[in-house]
């Protein structure tokens, strides 16, 4: 049978990585918002397309978002959705467009966030990605690709990972409660390794 499965998750709790073994295990479509809203750019909506407000550098407002997302999961036989909802209206508009199977809360200590963010490091020739602690270069500051100089991006400094997670609790805080109060919340302890994480996800699914 096909999974509807929801991640969610603060920036550093290992989501994306998550979503993608999810994605490979189940034969799910992987849905992020990002990917969806750029698959879907000329979309027409009665507010505009995508594309005119990740043009001008707006955020795109979230009945564009939602048609976006509706419009994805309406074509996914199955999915891991990862990144939306992003606030309490997103996820009462999810509530009513699709019955979720499993939605699944990655909780991770704020520190331990911190520390994954600020650890990544970055090739400035490839792009790469590199971690200080979980995924070190064999040299350190150079890049095992292409040799380029690895640099940590200002995202992943410590005020700005601070930042990050500040504006992340204040929006998704009620995205959490939503869930929880429709009783299908599940929390998993994000902190282990990612297998560790994965196999405590598995276990949630198949329940």
């Amino acid at each position: 049978m096909s999974h509807r499965i929801l991640l969610l998750g603060a920036p550093g709790a290992g989501k994306g990585t998550q979503s993608k073994k999810l994605a490979e295990e189940y034969d799910l479509e992987h849905v992020t918002t990002g990917d969806a809203l750029r698959a879907n750019k000329d979309m027409e909506t009665e507010y505009g397309t995508p594309r005119s407000f990740m043009e001008a550098g707006e955020l795109v407002p979230d009945p564009v978002v939602n048609e976006i997302v509706e419009a994805a999961l309406a074509e996914a036989d199955g999915f891991v959705l990862d990144g939306y909802p992003r606030n309490l209206d997103q996820a009462e508009y999810l509530s009513e467009i699709t019955d979720l199977d499993a939605v699944i809360y990655l909780d991770v200590d704020e520190d331990v966030l911190v520390d994954r963010l600020t650890g990544r490091r970055v090739c400035d020739e490839c792009g790469a990605n590199y971690h200080v602690d979980f995924q070190p270069p064999e040299e350190p500051g150079v890049c095992d690709e292409c040799g380029g100089d690895l640099i940590q991006r200002e995202d992943d400094q410590e005020d700005t990972a601070r930042e990050r997670l500040e504006v992340y609790r204040e929006n998704t805080e009620p995205v959490i409660e939503h869930f929880r109060d429709e009783g299908v919340l599940v929390e998993v302890d994000g902190e282990g390794t990612p297998n560790e994480v994965f196999d405590e996800i598995t276990d949630v699914v198949e329940s």
